[in-house]
């Protein structure tokens, strides 16, 4: 198991909404717009989750279908039901073992996900098999080293600063990779070919300190698993430190900053 891999919780479609869900939204029409897919093809995403990016190729990009996966099923479950277009089929799948032919896909695309994928080399390999010729590959993770996902940071400074072993399971330290330098590396290991990494931003807005606080509490994704896994003092000791460092008066305005990849195949 992964180091901190035990509170990546992400089943609960409802709790993942209100956590990160609509940041991802925000995310995906940026991403989009950087991406400039070609419109009426066949899509296949990787890590559908709650289908805030699937829900946004459908509103931008007139897509003839799209293939949603997502390896667990509540979240499958949960985004058939609140996107019922019949251009889209969703499924449980695994990353390694999609389910498409050979060259059957113009563009194959995953959302804030690659990070939690072991072999992502791997992956990679198995998005370029199901590409047809000059098709599109495409993915975005969060700037999880250079503090790009403001809220999370903020949550684990603070929680580092009540709890030594909470370092540990910050995002930024477990997948060292989302930087512009490790995704070219990973790109290089894949064998794609002229890669274009560049950073997309939006920013998060809560109305007030409850409403940062409130999805911590909710269990899904790894800083909620964790602060879930607290007592109820630690977790008040937690919750007092963020106060200290964020203040509680008025709207909190924070970062969220992905890298997104593209390429073609050949």
């Amino acid at each position: 198991m992964a180091k901190g891999s035990e509170f990546d919780a992400w089943s609960a479609g409802q709790s993942y909404e209100h956590y990160m869900g609509r940041w991802s939204r925000k995310i995906a029409s940026e991403f989009l717009n950087w991406l400039e897919p070609p419109q009426n093809a066949d899509w296949l995403e990787i890590g559908c989750g709650t289908g805030a990016l699937t829900d946004t190729i459908l509103t931008k990009c007139a897509p003839k279908s799209i293939k949603a996966t997502d390896q667990s099923p509540d979240f499958v479950a949960h985004a058939q039901s609140s996107i019922p277009d019949p251009r889209v089929e969703f499924s449980a799948a695994d990353a390694l073992s999609l389910p498409a032919g050979d060259a059957s896909i113009d563009v194959v695309t995953s959302a804030l996900v690659l990070n939690f994928i072991p072999d992502r080399v791997a992956a990679l390999g198995e998005m370029q098999r199901i590409l047809r010729p000059e098709g599109m590959l495409s993915f975005y993770v969060w700037d999880y080293p250079g503090g790009g996902m403001g809220f999370i940071d903020a949550f684990w400074k603070a929680a580092a600063r009540v709890d030594n072993a909470a370092a540990a399971l910050d995002e930024g330290d477990r997948f060292p990779f989302c930087t512009l330098e490790g995704l070219s590396e990973l790109c290089k290991s894949a064998n794609l070919i002229d890669p274009t990494i560049e950073a997309v931003e939006v920013v998060t807005e809560f109305t007030d300190f409850d409403a940062f606080w409130h999805p911590f509490t909710l269990g899904a994704g790894p800083a909620p698993g964790y602060c879930k896994s607290l007592s109820e003092t630690q977790r008040e000791h937690l919750k007092n430190q963020l106060e200290g460092n964020l203040g509680i008066d008025g709207p909190i305005r924070l970062p969220a900053r992905a890298w997104a990849v593209k390429a073609r195949t050949t």
